[in-house]
């Protein structure tokens, strides 16, 4: 029996001309996705546009267990730190998403 995903769930909307980058970054095979990769219980990454909000686009990160993303954040904080700010200007709104747990 499969247990219950541990989602990270974010609701972002490009900069004006920066979809392209935006895709590129928060896309399957973005720099995000690379990242999370190296992290183990990582499960994969969505990124759709969502419904009901032109230009808004969600990503929802699976992880096994909140404690695998927890230690995946441990382990590499500096390079979500890094990546986090070089993709600031990607983005012109972005907000976590409450999921149930």
């Amino acid at each position: 029996m499969r247990g219950v995903e541990h989602r990270i769930v974010w609701d972002f909307r490009p900069a004006p001309g920066r979809e392209a980058e935006f895709l590129a970054a928060y896309g399957e095979d973005g720099a995000w996705v690379r990242l999370f990769r190296r992290g183990e219980g990582y499960l994969g990454t969505s990124l759709q546009p969502l419904a009901g909000a032109p230009g808004t686009w969600r990503t929802v990160d699976r992880w096994q267990s909140a404690q695998a993303y927890q230690a995946f954040r441990q382990q590499h904080a500096s390079e979500y730190a890094a990546l986090d700010a070089e993709c600031e200007a990607l983005t012109e709104f972005e907000q976590a998403v409450e999921t149930p747990t």
